[in-house]
């Protein structure tokens, strides 16, 4: 999975992006004028399968959209996220994800992970719902309401403060 941005990246954005790809142990390049079909070929020289792209509004990382190398847009996430200073310890190699919400199960597929099985808390990608989500949040007065958080958790089982807090999920 290549990790990248958009166009004119704040320091959050960016910052969030190296830390995505310290936890998940893959590539992170700047942007800059790169087009997507340009993304699409480091991938693929990389040996990459998907790339995924962080959005930012108003500075802050806000949308965050999963692509195949062949261009097809597989998951869209909406929300927020929480970034860290600190070093993630994350033994990547034994790297599981579980999922309480059906729509994201498909990171499990996404993200470069090789033990899905994993039932330790340890070295771990958990996607949290919260009590109180509903299918149907299309509410103008839920716009910033979360359905959802996404932990990633060390090799000691310990919470590492980065988050993806899910708004919305489209695909």
């Amino acid at each position: 999975m290549l990790i990248s941005t958009s166009r004119k990246p704040s320091s959050k954005t960016r910052a969030f992006c190296k830390n995505l790809s310290h936890a998940l142990d893959t590539d992170y390049v700047n942007r800059g004028k790169m087009s997507m079909r340009e993304l699409q070929l480091k991938s693929n020289s990389l040996g990459l399968d998907n790339i995924v792209l962080v959005y930012e509004m108003k500075g802050n990382p806000s949308k965050i959209t999963f692509f195949s190398n062949d261009g097809e847009e597989l998951l869209v996430i909406l929300g927020s996220v929480n970034t860290t200073n600190q070093r993630l310890h994350i033994k990547t190699s034994e790297l599981s994800f579980k999922s309480e919400i059906p729509e994201l199960d498909v990171l499990g597929d996404i993200f470069p992970i090789n033990n899905s099985n994993n039932d330790s808390n340890q070295n771990h990608i958990y996607v949290e719902k919260l009590e109180d989500y509903d299918d149907e949040y299309d509410d103008i007065e839920d716009f910033n309401k979360r359905i959802g958080i996404i932990h990633f958790y060390n090799r000691d089982g310990n919470d590492t403060g980065l988050k993806i807090n899910i708004r919305k999920i489209i695909g």
